[in-house]
C-alpha cells in the first residue's frame, strides 16, 4: 500500500515553509515526508499480505458472490465432506439393514433386496442433490462474510497506514522552516 498526501508549502512572495525531512515507523508501516509530500508503505508481514491478497483476489470473490458455484475450494471442500460420510454412512446402512438380515433369512438373491438397493440409490441420490442445493443456498452468504472479514481487515491496514502518515505530517510540519524573502519594492521617481 502507498499512500501520499501532499504538505503545502506557503509561497506568496513574503515567506516560505520548507519542511524538514521526517521519517516515522511503526511494525506495519513507514511514511516519509519532506516538502513534496507524505508517502506511506507497507513494513511487509500481515497487513501487507491481507492487503495485496484483497487487491488481487477481490475480482474473483465478487465473481463468486454473483454466481455461486458448486466448483469453488471451499465448496468442493463441503461436497467432499459429505459424500466421505455419507458413503461410510451408506455402507453402515447396507451392512446392518439389508445385507445382514437377508443373510440370516437366507434371502440374499430375492427381489426384495434388489428393491432395498434401489431405494437406498434413490434416498443417496436425493441426499446428494438436497446437499448441492443447500451448498448453493448458503455459498453466497459465506462469500459475503469472506469479503466483509477481508474488507474488515483491509480497512484496519488503511487505519493504521493513515494514523501513522498523519504522525509523520505532523512531525514534520512541526519541524519545518520558516524563511522570509521580502523584496524590496522600488518605485520610480
Amino acid at each position: 500500500m502507498c499512500g501520499s498526501s501532499n504538505s503545502s508549502s506557503e509561497s506568496n512572495g513574503i515567506s516560505e515553509k520548507t519542511y524538514k525531512d521526517t521519517t516515522t515507523a511503526n511494525p506495519y508501516v513507514t511514511s516519509h515526508t519532506n516538502n513534496s509530500g507524505t508517502t506511506t508503505n507497507f513494513n511487509g508481514g500481515a497487513l501487507n499480505d491481507i492487503y495485496n491478497f484483497t487487491n488481487s483476489n477481490m475480482n474473483n470473490l465478487l465473481n463468486e458472490y454473483l454466481n455461486p458455484s458448486l466448483n469453488t475450494t471451499t465448496n468442493q471442500a463441503k461436497m467432499n465432506s459429505f459424500m466421505t460420510n455419507l458413503g461410510k454412512q451408506t455402507q453402515s446402512n447396507v451392512n446392518n439393514n439389508i445385507i445382514n438380515p437377508m443373510y440370516q433369512r437366507n434371502m440374499l438373491r430375492s427381489s426384495a433386496t434388489n428393491d432395498m438397493y434401489n431405494q437406498l440409490a434413490k434416498t443417496n441420490a436425493e441426499s446428494i442433490a438436497d446437499y448441492q442445493n443447500q451448498l448453493l443456498a448458503n455459498s453466497q452468504n459465506d462469500t459475503a462474510n469472506v469479503i466483509n472479514n477481508l474488507y474488515n481487515l483491509y480497512s484496519q491496514g488503511y487505519n493504521i497506514a493513515s494514523g501513522n502518515q498523519a504522525q509523520s505530517l505532523q512531525a514534520s510540519t512541526g519541524n519545518a522552516v520558516q524563511t522570509n524573502n521580502k523584496t524590496a519594492e522600488s518605485t520610480a521617481k
